[in-house]
C-alpha cells in the first residue's frame, strides 16, 4: 500500500502541487506547505521532476495573485472588503497587511506568502495603490520564488525523514486518509471558531448612521473618530466631515486631549465594525464610557445620503517610479 500511495503521488504530484498551490493563494483554507514538503521529498527521490515542482508553483501564485491585483487596481477597496468578508479571520486579515505595508510598501510582496493573512489581500492592495503591472509581477515572483523554494528545499532536505512517514502513511491505508482529512476538518473548523469568538468578544451597543446624524444635527457634536489605517485611507479616501484620524494602535493618540466624559463614536470599514470595536473597548479601558462604533461604519454613513468628504490623495512610492501619483478627485 506505501509503495501504491507513493506511486499516485508520484503521478498526479505536478497537478496536486499547482492546484493547491492555486486554491491557497487564492485564499482558501487549503495550506500548501505540507504539499510543497512533501513535492520537494518526492523530487529528491527522483520521483518528481524539482523544476517542474518550483515552475508549476510560481505559476499558480502568479495566476491567483495577479487575478486579485487586477481586481484591486479596477475596484480598489471594496475588493478588500470583499476578502474581508469571507476570510475566516476577517479582522486580521487587512489589518495585518495594512500595518506591515506602511513599512514595507511594494515590497511586501517578498514577505507576504510567509505572514497569515497577507498572501492573498497584499496583491489587490498594491493593485488599488496604482503598483505598476511590471514591478508587481517582479516583487511577487521573487517572493513566490523564496516561499516556493523554502518549502520544496525543506522537503528535498528533509526527504528520508519524509518518506519515513508516507510510508507509514501508506501501511496505514484508508485510517490515514481519514485522519489526514479530519485534521484538515478541524484546521478548518478552528478557524471558524477563531471568527466566531472574536465578533462574540467584540459585541457592544452601536449607534446607527441616522442616530449620529440626529446627534450632530442638534448640536450634541459627539467626537468622530476615523480608525482606518493610512493604508485604507490611501486606498479609500473617504471621511466623515471633522472625523479625527486614528488607527486601532495609536487612538489613545487621537483622543489624548478629549475629556473622558466625551462622547465618541468610531467608525472603520470593516466588516461588523471590528476594528471600531477593539478600538472603542480599548477607550473604555481607559476611562472613557460614552463610546459606541458606528453601526455599518463609513459604507452606511454614505447609503444614507450624508455628507462624504474626501481627503488629498496621495501614493507614496514602494519602488522608486512604481506607484503613480493620485490626485482626489
Amino acid at each position: 500500500m506505501a509503495h501504491e500511495i507513493i506511486a499516485l503521488l508520484a503521478e498526479y504530484g505536478l497537478v496536486l502541487v499547482f492546484f493547491n498551490v492555486l486554491v491557497e493563494q487564492a485564499g482558501a483554507p487549503v495550506p500548501a506547505v505540507p504539499t510543497l514538503v512533501v513535492a520537494g521529498a518526492l523530487a529528491a527521490n527522483g520521483q518528481l521532476p524539482l523544476a517542474g515542482v518550483v515552475g508549476l508553483g510560481l505559476l499558480a501564485c502568479l495566476i491567483s495573485d495577479l487575478a486579485w491585483y487586477w481586481a484591486g487596481r479596477r475596484f480598489g477597496s471594496g475588493v478588500m472588503r470583499t476578502i474581508c468578508r469571507i476570510s475566516l479571520s476577517p479582522d486580521s486579515c487587512v489589518k495585518q497587511s495594512e500595518l506591515r505595508f506602511q513599512r514595507w510598501r511594494g515590497q511586501v510582496l517578498l514577505i507576504a506568502k510567509f505572514v497569515p493573512g497577507l498572501s492573498t489581500v497584499a496583491p489587490p492592495l498594491v493593485g488599488a495603490l496604482g503598483l505598476r503591472p511590471a514591478a508587481f509581477l517582479l516583487l511577487d515572483g521573487l517572493g513566490s520564488l523564496l516561499w516556493l523554494g523554502l518549502a520544496v528545499g525543506l522537503g528535498y532536505a528533509l526527504a528520508p525523514e519524509i518518506d519515513k512517514v508516507l510510508a507509514a502513511l501508506g501501511n496505514a491505508g484508508t485510517i490515514a486518509l481519514e485522519v489526514v482529512g479530519s485534521l484538515l476538518a478541524l484546521y478548518i473548523l478552528a478557524k471558524w471558531w477563531q471568527r466566531h469568538r472574536l465578533i462574540a468578544a467584540l459585541r457592544m451597543a452601536r449607534i446607527s448612521v441616522e442616530d449620529l446624524k440626529r446627534a450632530i444635527d442638534e448640536g450634541a457634536s459627539p467626537v468622530l473618530v476615523d480608525v482606518r489605517s493610512p493604508a485604507a485611507r490611501l486606498v479609500d479616501t473617504r471621511v466623515i466631515p471633522g472625523a479625527l484620524l486614528a488607527d486601532v494602535a495609536g487612538i489613545d493618540r487621537a483622543v489624548h486631549d478629549v475629556p473622558l466624559d466625551a462622547e465618541l463614536v468610531i467608525y472603520c470599514s470593516c466588516p461588523n465594525e471590528a476594528s471600531a470595536a477593539v478600538a472603542a473597548r480599548n477607550l473604555m479601558q481607559q476611562g472613557y464610557r460614552r463610546v459606541r462604533p458606528l453601526l455599518g461604519g463609513l459604507d452606511a454613513w454614505e447609503a444614507a445620503g450624508f455628507a462624504i468628504h474626501r481627503l488629498p490623495a496621495e501614493s507614496p512610492d514602494a519602488v522608486e517610479g512604481d506607484f503613480p501619483t493620485q490626485h482626489a478627485a
